[in-house]
């Protein structure tokens, strides 16, 4: 009875002993690897975005400080075909659900670079909408829901502080006409905006630190 008992205390430690080390390898493998996701923004992303994610093409949104929550929801949705966009859908096809939280991590890891605005007779209107809205047309302050300094909130709202004024604009006006489908908030919010002030909030968000 003495050495039955000793075996199975034995081997309760001993799962117990593997259980922990399995546990301790699946959190060490769910961490991102920037260095992973450096080589992989080098060889798949900076062609567009520049290799560090910084202030590249108008076009092309500025990655560097972006919540890396926010990165692997939209490459997660441009390869299920969820955002449309041909060259972003064909990109992020190549790239596994691994690799996209390491090349998120990377460019989140990146110091943003202040941005500017670039028309001084819209400053005024970009900032009425952006920190207050629209009331009498149900148009909501930008601010609510990216904070007053365009730092955004993990996960659900993406740094907008010193973005591109030009991409800001063109995704504004993808969400208005429903070529950008994969937000239903931002779609009513753009909706409402006319094509000067969709111009006057993404110039002033361009300027926001």
């Amino acid at each position: 009875m003495k050495t039955a008992a000793v075996l199975t205390t034995s081997l309760v430690l001993a799962f117990a002993t593997f259980s922990a080390a399995q546990a301790s390898e699946a959190k060490a493998s769910a961490k991102p690897d920037l260095a992973k996701g450096g080589t992989i923004a080098a060889q798949v992303c900076a062609a567009c975005h520049t290799a560090d994610g910084s202030r590249g093409s108008p076009a092309n949104p500025i990655l560097q400080g972006q919540h890396p929550e926010y990165l692997a929801k939209q490459l997660t949705e441009f390869k299920a075909g969820i955002r449309k966009n041909a060259v972003m859908q064909g990109m992020a096809a190549t790239v596994s659900d691994e690799d996209i939280k390491h090349v998120a991590a990377f460019y989140a890891s990146k110091q943003a670079k202040p941005g500017f605005a670039k028309d001084k007779t819209l400053v005024e209107l970009g900032e009425k909408i952006y920190r207050g809205g629209i009331a009498e047309r149900s148009i909501p302050a930008c601010a609510g829901c990216h904070s007053p300094n365009g730092a955004g909130m993990p996960a659900q709202y993406p740094r907008l502080a010193g973005q591109h004024s030009d991409y800001t604009e063109a995704q504004l006006i993808a969400f208005r006409s429903g070529a950008r489908g994969n937000n239903a908030q931002m779609i009513g919010v753009a909706a409402k905006l006319n094509d000067r002030e969709i111009k006057a909030v993404s110039d002033y968000i361009a300027g926001l630190r």
